[in-house]
C-alpha cells in the first residue's frame, strides 16, 4: 500500500487504501475543517513530537456500543456512593492537558503534542470537542475528551489522578449518549481495559457503513451539560 502526502488541499484519499497497521497519510494540518472531514470519514491524526501530521484508519475498529457497556459491582458501588462529583465541558483544556502531562510523567509516549492541544481546544470552542470531568473535594481528579458528530463520539484519550475517576466519567459519558440515542463511540485504539469495558473491534468496512449512518443525524453541537444522567 502507499502512504499518501497531503497537500494544502483539504481532502483524504479512501480508509480502505490505508497500511495494514492503519497508517494512511502523512503532513496536511489540524485545521477545524481538515479534522472535521477526517473524523467524518474514519480517520484521526496520531503522531509524536517532532514528527510529520500522521493519518489513521485502522483494521479492525474498536468501538463501545453504549448499550453494551460492562460495569463492575465495585464501580457501580462507586458510582452509588458518589464519590466523584462528574461536570461536562467545564475544563477541557485542562482535561487534554492532563491527559498528555501523565503519559510523560509515566515516561510514555503521547500524541497529544501543543498542536494538538490547540487544535482540538479550537473544535472545544466551536462546540464539537467536549470534556467529562471528575472531581473530589474540589480538584480534577480525572477525565476524558473527545469529539462528537451526528450520533457517533470519537473518544480521544482519558486520564486518572486517582482511582476509577476515569471510569466514572466514561459510565457518564455512555449514559449521555444514551440518553440522546448515540450509536457508538469510536475508541480507536484497542486496549484491555476498554475490552474489559465492553468495547469490541469491527471491520473496518462495517465500521465506516456505521458511521455513514450515524452521521445522517445533526450534531449536538455546543456546550453540554450535565443536568440529566440515568441512575446506573
Amino acid at each position: 500500500m502507499t502512504i499518501f502526502l497531503l497537500s494544502d488541499k483539504i481532502a483524504f484519499p479512501p480508509p480502505y487504501l490505508a497500511e495494514k497497521e492503519g497508517l494512511l497519510a502523512i503532513g496536511g494540518d489540524l485545521c477545524e475543517k481538515r479534522l472535521l472531514l477526517a473524523y467524518q470519514m474514519g480517520i484521526f491524526p496520531w503522531y509524536s513530537e517532532n514528527e510529520p501530521i500522521m493519518w489513521w484508519a485502522p483494521d479492525p475498529r474498536l468501538v463501545l456500543y453504549p448499550g453494551e457497556i460492562i460495569i463492575s459491582s465495585s464501580l457501580k458501588k462507586i458510582i452509588r456512593k458518589k464519590v466523584f462529583q462528574i461536570t461536562i465541558d467545564t475544563a477541557f483544556e485542562r482535561v487534554i492537558r492532563s491527559c498528555a502531562k501523565i503519559r510523560t510523567e509515566n515516561n510514555e509516549e503521547t500524541w497529544i503534542v501543543e498542536d494538538m492541544i490547540d487544535a482540538y481546544c479550537r473544535l472545544h470552542e466551536s462546540g464539537f470537542a467536549h470534556s467529562f470531568e471528575a472531581w473530589k473535594d474540589g480538584e480534577l481528579a480525572g477525565g476524558l475528551y473527545g469529539v462528537s458528530l451526528g450520533k457517533c463520539f470519537f473518544g480521544e484519550s482519558m486520564f486518572s489522578h486517582q482511582s476509577n475517576s476515569s471510569k466514572v466519567a466514561t459510565v457518564y459519558l455512555v449514559d449521555f449518549l444514551r440518553e440522546r440515542s448515540f450509536k457508538m463511540i469510536d475508541c480507536q485504539v484497542t486496549t484491555d481495559h476498554l475490552i474489559r469495558s465492553g468495547a469490541r473491534e469491527i471491520p473496518r468496512k462495517t465500521f465506516l457503513k456505521e458511521l455513514a449512518s450515524a452521521l445522517r443525524s445533526p450534531t449536538l453541537r455546543g456546550k453540554w451539560n450535565a443536568d440529566s444522567f440515568i441512575d446506573n
